[in-house]
């Protein structure tokens, strides 16, 4: 009952029209002008601008032709091993002596490049088609280094040409001389199976780590030359490492890859 007395005074009561209006206050006005300016930038920002984003993927160093595995054309026991780990070979040069039942045969490169690993030894016995030896394609010392990346494939699409590239090298300490600078030379849009991968450079347990995650695209890096640096390429750091690199070096690649916009993100 008391309810219902309230609502019937409520009703007899004549309007309140000559209270004045309340408008918002000033801090209101300027909580919406704030959020007004705010929502017409980022609106703004959303068509013009841009956001940078990079891919992070394993990489090693070679000389860009890559390698390939030497194998023995016989069956026998090596007598003699006539080449060294890390020397320089010309094509058609002697690796090993093999004694087969037909007489001494010779193992020779098939072309010119930098032995990296020799599988076989004095004494030991090989059959016909065994891997003896893994051949760096390189026949100066001069030749230049590249860097291949082994970028996941939904990467592949999104990397520009000459995209820039960072390397954090394994062997040179990232805190004190910083990265290698490089920029995209060519993207292989080709997945690598690791049989591929280890046939071009001649080392099947980097063939099976590099596709442990799945079968990679392989990104062909240039490093950016600098005579001011004792490597002779470009790092973050002024002077880089005191000390020269060497191929077959792991790293881990950054690819920046093509800017979006932000509303690119919002539209199917």
């Amino acid at each position: 009952m008391q309810f219902r007395r309230q609502a019937l005074a409520k009703l007899q009561s004549p309007e309140e029209l000559d209270l004045p209006v309340r408008f918002a206050r000033p801090q209101g006005w300027l909580v919406l002008s704030v959020t007004v300016v705010v929502m017409a930038a980022a609106s703004v920002w959303a068509v013009t601008g841009s956001v940078a984003s990079t891919v992070g993927a394993p990489a090693i160093l070679t000389h860009g032709e890559g390698s390939y595995i030497l194998q023995s054309p016989v069956a026998g026991q090596v007598v003699a091993v006539l080449a060294k780990e890390g020397e320089r070979l010309p094509a058609n040069s002697p690796v090993l002596k093999v004694r087969t039942e037909q007489g001494d045969s010779v193992v020779r490169t098939v072309a010119a490049g930098r032995v990296t690993a020799l599988a076989a030894t004095i004494g030991q016995i090989i059959q016909t088609g065994a891997n003896v030896a893994a051949v760096e394609k390189v026949a100066h010392s001069s030749d230049p280094l590249y860097a291949t990346v082994y970028v996941p494939a939904e990467n592949a699409a999104s990397i520009p040409a000459n995209a820039s590239v960072d390397l954090t090298v394994q062997s040179v300490p990232a805190q004190e001389y910083g990265v290698l600078r490089g920029h995209v030379k060519s993207v292989d849009r080709t997945a690598q199976s690791a049989q591929r991968i280890a046939a071009y450079l001649g080392d099947s347990q980097l063939g099976e780590q590099f596709t442990r995650k799945g079968r990679p695209v392989a990104v062909l890096v240039r490093l950016d030359r600098s005579s001011g640096t004792k490597s002779g390429y470009r790092w973050s750091s002024v002077d880089g490492p005191p000390f020269a690199l060497s191929s077959m070096t792991l790293a881990t690649g950054s690819i920046r890859l093509a800017d979006q916009r932000p509303i690119d993100w919002l539209l199917p």
